[in-house]
């Protein structure tokens, strides 16, 4: 069985260090890097392909809204003509230094309130699958698994890649645990890989409650953004590994080539 490991980075700000981010690029098969618009620059952008390049890691786009100020986290209430511009500008930049690499942007993956609003809003979900259609219908969207946004997608028989999050805890309705919330992240490694296994092996979420969510899972996602985030990727690789999971980059997964 195949699976991948995502990581979202390049999110150099006043929020967030990528001191982090190499190291992580030796552990995780696909890199969400930011675009500038919530996070990170030329600069960055640079250098995390360069660096993922080096490690077989496929690239992807993580569009934001453009929101600097807030880490792209506030909720910016937009129209479809305006959310389609900030998905195509933010692909384009990331593509522009890429082709400076012979590299390719194989996936896209939105960041933040976007994804977030996206998970409840389905006419939301449909614009930003609609947007990502028309920029190339062979691109890789990688949504999470069960939200508005997979079945919006699906609309489009888009290539779809689903996701969990291995270090955040599920409502009973699917939905991740708010960060507000005590209980929303997950820092223990070692409970983070018993977690992930699980859902994997079972493609199904497991809640807070204890519930489990039947679902596709092609894709772990790790944040970057936490202390624990290298022991948890570490923690989470060799235990799949351990388990027969065979890691790919989502561009070489067989369901998408």
């Amino acid at each position: 069985m195949e699976i991948n490991i995502n990581c979202d980075l390049g999110e150099k700000s006043k929020f967030h260090s990528i001191e982090n981010d190499p190291a992580l690029l030796g552990l995780v098969n696909s890199a969400n890097i930011a675009c500038g618009y919530h996070a990170g620059d030329a600069e960055t952008m640079n250098l995390i392909i360069k660096i993922s390049k080096k490690n077989k890691v496929s690239i992807g786009a993580h569009p934001s809204y453009k929101d600097p100020e807030n880490f792209g986290r506030k909720r910016i209430n937009l129209n479809s003509s305006e959310i389609k511009k900030l998905i195509f500008e933010q692909y384009e930049i990331l593509q522009n230094i890429a082709k400076n690499h012979n590299e390719i942007v194989t996936h896209i993956k939105p960041h933040g309130a976007l994804n977030n609003m996206a998970c409840e809003d389905f006419e939301l979900a449909t614009t930003l699958a609609k947007a990502i259609y028309e920029l190339d219908k062979d691109i890789i969207y990688l949504v999470p698994t069960g939200s508005k946004m997979e079945k919006a997608a699906k609309k489009y028989n888009m290539k779809i890649a689903c996701e969990i999050f291995a270090d955040r805890n599920y409502e009973d309705d699917g939905n991740l645990v708010s960060r507000k919330k005590s209980n929303a992240l997950i820092t223990d490694p070692e409970k983070a890989k018993k977690h992930v296994l699980s859902m994997v092996k079972n493609q199904a979420l497991n809640c807070h409650s204890g519930k489990q969510i039947p679902c596709e899972i092609d894709s772990v996602c790790i944040h970057g953004d936490n202390n624990s985030s290298l022991a948890t990727a570490k923690s989470i690789k060799n235990n799949l590994i351990d388990n027969g999971l065979e890691l790919k980059p989502l561009n070489k997964m067989k369901k998408f080539i």
